[in-house]
């Protein structure tokens, strides 16, 4: 069975407010869960302490019987100092869509076709 350890919503709307959990890959997000392990209150102040709470021995527990995390919870581990989280870079990520270079690809010779224009009737 794969195990995650992921975020659970609970709350109610436009109130947010998290539960760390280990579950089977497979069940729904909100569904069934083997373990409660911490929780997330995104409405607090980011240097509250209650924001993020961890039951750090818990977690090393399943992270050692092969629990993988979730991209967010690895976040918290790291800020907690319980796992390591490799800084992710994509550069290809800020380049504008195909669309958007060929649109702005035309603009640009229009650009030049204008400028040429006027050097011509400047002769």
């Amino acid at each position: 069975m794969a195990l995650k350890i992921r975020l659970a919503r609970g709350g109610s709307k436009k109130r947010p407010y998290y539960h760390v959990v280990l579950a089977d890959a497979r069940s729904p997000r909100d569904g069934r869960f083997l373990e409660n392990l911490g929780s997330w209150n995104p409405m607090l102040a980011k240097d509250d302490e209650k924001r993020v709470q961890l039951n750090a021995e818990r977690i090393k527990h399943w992270i050692e019987h092969g629990a993988q995390p979730t991209d967010r919870v690895l976040r918290f581990l790291d800020e907690a100092g319980v796992a390591k989280r490799e800084v992710k870079n994509n550069p290809v990520k800020a380049k504008p869509g195909k669309r958007a270079q060929e649109r702005a690809a035309e603009k640009a010779q229009k650009v030049t076709d204008a400028a040429a224009a006027a050097a011509d009737a400047a002769e």
